[in-house]
């Protein structure tokens, strides 16, 4: 292939050899401009990228075609895609086919697992094609609108479902006479699609600023391999919207939960301790209700504390995306040193953020009876074997609970 001089003092020095084959006017032609526009307005950035093929100048300005870390962010991602897929696909399955499982806390359990299971199988796997080929964007405005739409729903559906379930184990907990209409299905139901509304609308601005950047024609050139889907509107609005979402649907719920969960904490504590003076002081009768009541206590403290454990997760893999977030709308993109640290972070918080959506049902088979025999069941029995008899006591006990008062004393 014939050599090209591009070089500053060769298009200059009307004497030197920009070209070893036919002259100046074939280099217009492989560059791709105008070489008088180059020695009249062109800087000598100009002449270092005028003769670049393709790849290297959308390298130069895009990063590299595939991302140097997705072998292992491949591999990561393929095993929470599959705990995760598994997961929350039985967890939406056991609170839908057995009817004693659907409690209002494990409807906010299941809004959760279907969050996580849009993430899993509809972001998760655009992610993992961005880092296989980083450009060119090949869904259009369209898709990127719903990717965008997609993430930004998903983060706030999760913390507005996780704050709602908070709420209602506090009232559940702390006021359980008080708030009897907020125990029904078709309440619950309605809470859970209103907070999936509030996510869809709080998602728009964020999306509205998002589309397809391209690269600027250079050298009478255009670029359209270089599209990828990416901030197309003012910076500022950008940071603007990134901040109040982080404080409104990360800190601030955050924040309440500590709290609500502080009192159960406290409210449990107390009732604990009456259970202990009552159980030394107790004969006869009065101590059928007394070992009702201990049982009540013993699930009230087994739900909270897989609740809380699951708050905890929630906070510790979503805090590093919030912070990714932050990183990018206030990082210095002029900065070598900056990309150095945000590369690491973006990669870390990915992770975390697509392992929360794979950790919860781990934690109900952990610290949930329930959920545990429930998942044995689907997994292990057959529909014609035996349920676990403790599943039929709680069968029974739910069914004990609507048999009238005189079939009860007979």
């Amino acid at each position: 292939m014939l050599e090209l001089n591009c070089s500053l003092t060769a298009l200059v020095n009307t004497n030197a050899t920009v070209y070893t084959g036919v002259g100046c006017p074939e280099v217009a032609v492989v560059c791709g401009m105008n070489i008088s526009w180059v020695l009249t307005e062109g800087t000598e950035q100009d002449l270092l990228n005028m003769c670049l093929s393709e790849e290297d100048y959308l390298a130069m300005y895009r990063g590299p075609l595939r991302s140097p870390v997705f072998l292992p962010v491949c591999v990561i991602y393929l095993t929470i895609f599959m705990v995760g897929v598994l997961g929350n696909s039985l967890t939406s399955l056991v609170i839908l086919r057995y009817r004693v499982m659907q409690t209002p806390t494990n409807y906010y359990l299941l809004s959760l697992a279907v969050s996580d299971l849009l993430v899993l199988l509809m972001g998760m796997p655009l992610e993992l094609y961005e880092m296989w080929q980083n450009y060119p964007f090949l869904f259009g405005r369209g898709g990127c609108y719903f990717k965008t739409f997609l993430f930004e729903t998903v983060c706030f559906a999760s913390i507005l479902n996780i704050t709602a379930l908070s709420v209602e184990r506090y009232m559940a907990v702390v006021h359980p006479l008080k708030v009897k209409h907020m125990t029904t299905r078709a309440h619950v139901k309605r809470v859970i699609f209103m907070l999936w509304v509030l996510s869809m609308l709080c998602a728009v601005p964020n999306t509205s600023l998002h589309g397809i950047d391209l690269l600027p024609s250079r050298f009478g050139r255009e670029f359209p391999r270089s599209a990828i889907c990416h901030l197309v509107k003012p910076t500022w609005l950008y940071n603007l919207i990134i901040l109040i979402s982080t404080l409104v649907f990360f800190l601030l719920p955050m924040l309440i939960i500590s709290v609500l969960y502080l009192l159960i904490g406290l409210r449990l504590r107390r009732e604990r301790l009456l259970t202990v003076v009552d159980v030394s002081c107790s004969f006869g009768p009065d101590s059928l209700s007394l070992s009702h009541r201990q049982r009540l206590s013993k699930r009230n403290i087994q739900v909270t504390k897989m609740l809380c454990v699951l708050v905890v997760m929630f906070g510790l893999c979503w805090a590093p995306f919030h912070v990714d977030r932050l990183m990018w709308s206030y990082m210095d993109y002029s900065s070598d040193q900056h990309h150095e640290i945000f590369g690491p972070v973006h990669i870390f918080s990915g992770v975390c953020f697509y392992l929360s959506s794979a950790i919860n049902p781990i934690l109900y088979n952990i610290m949930s009876t329930r959920f545990r025999e429930m998942f044995s069941h689907m997994t292990c029995y057959s529909n014609s074997w035996p349920i676990p008899s403790s599943f039929q006591m709680t069968q029974r006990s739910t069914l004990s609970e609507k048999t009238p008062t005189s079939m009860k004393l007979t």
